[in-house]
This record gives C-alpha cells, structure tokens and sequence, in this order.
C-alpha cells in the first residue's frame, strides 16, 4: 500500500518583520521574514516563510498575512543554531479571512525510529521524523511531535511506514550552552499532530 504524498500548509497571521533576501536558486531570488499567529491558548507561534521575488512587494511588515505553501527542510551546515532548518515556502497569498489560521496536512514516510517518553505529570509523549517527498528525488525532513492518545498510536509505528496527519506548525524556545559555556537563546520549529490520518492508496505526485 502506497499513501498519497502531501505537504499543505495554511496560515494566516502577522508579518513581523519586511522580507529580507535569503537566496538565489536557478535564477529566482528568495526573501525572508517572520509571520506571527496567534494560538487558542493566547500565546503565538512565530514562523519563517519564505517568499519569491514575484511575492515580495505583497509582503509588508505589519499585514495580516493568508498563506497557502509548504513546510521545507534543509541542513544547515553554518554550525549555528539546529542543524535541520525549517521554513514555510508560500507558494500563494490569499486574502486574509480576518481569523488566524495555523493548519498542515502532511503525507509521507517515518524514516526514525519514534521516541516516545512521559513528562514528570505522567503525559505521553512521542517525538517523529517524516520524510516527505519532493520532485527531483529531493524530500523534506520534518520533526512531529505528539501527545496523549495520538502519542500512544504514533509510538508503535515502523520506519518505512506510511503516515498521514493533520497539525499545526509551532516554534519553541529552548536554551543551548555552547563550548564556552554561556546559555544561547534560540527557536526550534516543529509539526504539532492533532491527529493521525488512515493511508490512502492514491499517489500524488510531489510538489
């Protein structure tokens, strides 16, 4: 059985920051910049998104932003910060429905074994890596993380075998001491599972 492979983000909050150039890739240049959306919880997660240069001049810092794209990965090899980088590519902006919006629906493959663990309150946890796959043999490596029921369902899959889910994407503050031995504030991104979908046998094509 085969699962349909897919990488949907929908997101809807404020531009915190004015795109600045990220990259050049085969001739398209790419801008950066942070979009925050609020949480049902009154907290917020911050995201970078990534913009081509015919998206640019829609982006302003300040603007309620609809974005519909995908959640890419790719390793950093600066030796600063987490070596698996993530970014929201937006492949559209849509108008903006006035509700903050964090949604993904993601199909592909556990390639690690899942760690699953309870927090000192006895809450399940399991931590996953999903391979999803791109054109050109290329594919993106996403972390999930799940909780309660879905954690105990997820904790008992298999490398190499089929997943879907629906979540949201959250960024998470965490403190790494470096070889000096001072503290160092940064931001990890993950996929937060909501639930665990049934495979499907049809296969779409990559994005």
């Amino acid at each position: 059985m085969t699962i349909q492979t897919c990488n949907e983000v929908l997101l809807e909050g404020l531009a915190l920051t004015e795109p600045e150039r990220s990259h050049e890739n085969h001739g398209t240049v790419f801008y950066r910049f942070l979009l925050q959306v609020p949480r049902l919880s009154g907290a917020a997660d911050t995201l970078p998104v990534l913009v081509s240069q015919a998206l640019r001049d829609s982006v302003a810092a300040g603007e309620t932003l609809r974005i519909s794209g995908q959640l890419r990965s790719f390793n950093n090899r600066s030796g600063v910060g987490s070596r698996l980088v993530l970014t929201v590519y937006a492949k559209d902006l849509l108008p903006a429905a006035g509700t903050p919006c964090n949604q993904i629906l993601l199909h592909g493959t556990v390639c690690k074994p899942p760690i699953f663990r309870r927090t000192p309150l006895g809450r399940s946890i399991c931590d996953l890596m999903l391979a999803v796959p791109r054109r050109y043999g290329r594919a993106d490596y996403l972390p999930v993380i799940t909780w309660g029921q879905v954690a105990l369902r997820a904790s008992l899959l298999e490398v190499g075998e089929a997943l879907a889910l629906e979540g949201r994407v959250q960024s998470r503050i965490y403190h790494k001491v470096t070889d000096d031995g001072t503290a160092q504030e940064r931001t990890a991104y993950e996929v937060s599972a909501m639930r665990l979908l049934p495979p499907d046998d049809s296969l779409r094509d990559p994005a």
